[in-house]
């Protein structure tokens, strides 16, 4: 079995890092320079707010939202008050900590079937927050515009900011060192060889680590020696030193630490010695690669290589062919069987499908040997995509106790090397299981995808006719407006010809009932239910504020009307102050405004009289060939000419055509 790192950095704007095992795809890793990770920088940050309802308080780090910071994650020092009540808070939170720091931990995935994961770090910290919770809250111990000291635990995600703690945990090649945690310290879980334990504890017990530091050796640290894990323990202290150096020099906001490129995470948290090649594709990144194995691991160095064949580095094995299957919704299995796997806002869903799978002689055993093998590819999806929260899998029905305990053992198994913590409940009497994962980082689909414009990321698209009918609706509401003249709308291509070639009679007959001029128009522009629907009265004035308009904004027209608003206000002005110097001037204009209106009026009824007369004149019932109903039917055709009709032949213009 031949264990292999693929790294291609040939673009400049992605870095892209394959775990290969035996052939196969196991790990997968990437970095945009666009968007890079924050979770494990240290930033120098200022409290916004403090929430009382929330207990937690919000910081301005430099980031696009504020981060979000709980009370239990705030260390005592940062406390405004007595220093004996500081003393006494850090003794009671003190204590040895057998496990890895919250940011680089890989958590034992325990037997039991109801809580897998979980440490004695998290229930120190219970602990901790219950002494907090009694004596003090954070209205009273944190201030607005207060400088402080965070690290970031959890990535933005959609609207929701980053989380952030100010307990620093700083990782290195052998060990995580904690410089504000008083006396924690310990020994990973991960480490179960009791010989191999009391070795590392010897070791932990010779290094003089300060009292208020805590330092913790993790699982690369076994069968290594004492002056390896010493001489990780003095380049972490040196770094503490450098950041308390930068903190004082620096303004909040601001970056203090970066936790390290991708590469550099890698080959720090995932390289071991089973690993035969570490192959480089691009001359930058191989140098970097080289140089950091060089200060980690001077005896691997040799390992690091660089791609020198022609074809692409991915290629290899089949590389990109198994990355490519990481984004499709289905994932095959070997015996014929499927998984469907479906990630929404709330939770991650997983389907297991039998498929073809027929080479049992009972369901049962069929079931079994399905789900085992989806047990196992399962662990493996959630690795690759990085997917994270609530998941429920859906397994095929098993009748037998025995077989879903032998799945859950399985899964659990099979989820041992994940470096994320991990809690898997029980297959229920559905078939159903629960498990939450923790998340690292954003998934793939997240940072490869974008939400799609057509169906705002729903997948589906309403059917013209429902859509065409809702239109319809708003039209015949907007027709309730008796001032109405004149009802302008505009909707897509594909609405319009369904109302012009399903929906034509019901318009027109709408339209003699009310005596209103429908006019539809076609925007190529617009997709779906986009639409724009303005109603006009006799005088060409536009009714309302355009309250049946949907999904666009008509920009053109506003300004139009508001350069003629700015127009009459100022003639209006210039009318006023031309009257304050000729009082006379300003009677004899009233009276003569009072005849014009009264010819005004006269002539407004008759031409409503005319109005009204051509528009009860039915549509159908009007000649083809005489030219004043041609005239007529561009003013008032509601459609554009049907498809496969002799209207075609008929050279005409109208509004369709415009």
């Amino acid at each position: 079995m031949t264990n292999e790192i693929l790294i291609d950095a040939v673009h400049q704007e992605e870095t892209r890092i394959a775990i290969i095992k035996d052939k196969r795809l196991e790990d997968y890793d990437y970095e945009f320079d666009a968007k890079k990770p924050i979770r494990g920088n240290i930033y120098l940050a200022k409290v916004i707010r403090v929430e009382p309802s929330l207990q937690a308080a919000f910081l301005d780090y430099g980031g696009n939202k504020n981060a979000f910071l709980p009370f239990s994650e705030i260390n005592p020092d940062y406390y405004q008050i007595p220093q004996a009540d500081k003393e006494e808070i850090k003794r009671s939170n003190g204590g040895n900590i057998e496990d890895e720091n919250q940011i680089s931990t890989k958590e034992e995935i325990s037997d039991e079937p109801d809580d897998i994961g979980g440490d004695e770090l998290e229930e120190i910290e219970s602990d901790r927050k219950k002494s907090k919770a009694v004596k003090y809250k954070i209205q009273e111990v944190i201030k607005k515009n207060q400088v402080i000291l965070l690290q970031i635990s959890k990535e933005e995600r959609g609207n929701k900011g980053a989380a952030a703690t100010t307990y620093i945990s700083i990782p290195g090649r052998y060990c995580v060192l904690m410089p504000n945690t008083l006396k924690g310290g310990g020994i990973s879980r991960r480490i179960n060889n009791s010989k191999e334990r009391k070795k590392l504890k010897t070791i932990l017990d010779n290094i003089e680590v300060s009292d208020d530091m805590g330092l913790i050796i993790r699982t690369a640290g076994s069968n290594t020696t004492a002056g390896e894990i010493k001489k990780d323990y003095n380049f972490l202290v040196k770094s503490w030193s450098k950041i308390r150096e930068d903190t004082l020099s620096a303004n909040a906001p601001s970056l203090i630490y970066e936790n390290g490129s991708v590469i550099h995470r890698t080959l720090r948290d995932i390289y071991n010695k089973d690993i035969d090649k570490i192959y480089v594709e691009g001359d930058e990144k191989y140098k970097v690669t080289k140089e950091l194995m060089k200060m980690m691991l001077p005896s691997h160095a040799k390992k690091v290589q660089k791609w020198r064949e022609s074809k692409p580095i991915f290629q290899k094995d089949n590389i990109q062919d198994q990355l490519s299957s990481i984004y499709a919704e289905n994932v095959p299995l070997k015996s014929g069987g499927s998984l469907v796997i479906d990630q929404t806002e709330a939770l991650v869903a997983i389907d297991v499908n039998s498929g073809t799978s027929k080479k049992d002689y009972n369901i049962e055993d069929t079931a079994l040997r399905t789900n085992l093998e989806a047990s196992e590819e399962i662990a493996r999806q959630l690795k690759l995509r990085d997917m994270a929260g609530l998941i429920v899998i859906d397994f095929i029905d098993m009748e037998k106790f025995a077989n879903r305990r032998a799945i859950e053992k399985k899964l659990k198994e099979s989820l041992r090397s994940d470096r994320s913590r991990i809690q898997v409940g029980r297959i229920s009497s559905f078939g159903l299981l629960e498990m939450s994962r923790q998340r690292m980082r954003s998934s793939i689909q997240e940072n490869s995808y974008e939400i799609c414009p057509h169906c705002d990321g729903k997948g589906s698209l309403r059917t013209t006719e429902s859509i065409a009918l809702e239109i319809l609706r708003e039209i015949s509401e907007a027709a309730n407006d008796k001032r109405a003249s004149t009802i302008q709308a505009e909707v897509s291509i594909e609405i319009l010809n369904f109302i012009v070639n399903n929906k034509r009679d019901e318009l027109s007959k709408l339209e003699n009932e009310t005596g209103i001029n429908f006019k539809l128009a076609g925007n190529n522009h617009f997709r779906g239910k986009e639409c724009k629907i303005l109603s006009f009265d006799l005088k060409s004035n536009i009714l309302g504020k355009n309250k049946k308009e949907k999904d666009r904004k008509p920009q053109n027209k506003n300004q139009k009307n508001s350069h003629s608003k700015s127009k009459n206000s100022s003639n209006n002005k210039s009318s006023n102050n031309k009257n304050k110097k000729n009082p006379n001037k300003k009677i004899e204009s009233k009276k003569n405004i009072n005849k014009n209106t009264k010819k005004t009026n006269d002539k407004s009824i008759s031409n409503e009289n005319i109005k009204d007369t051509k528009q009860t004149k039915k549509i159908s019932d009007q000649p083809k060939k005489s030219k004043q109903t041609d005239k007529i039917r561009n003013e008032n055709y509601i459609g554009a000419p049907v498809a496969d009709s002799k209207k075609n032949k008929d050279k005409k213009t109208g509004w369709w055509n415009k």
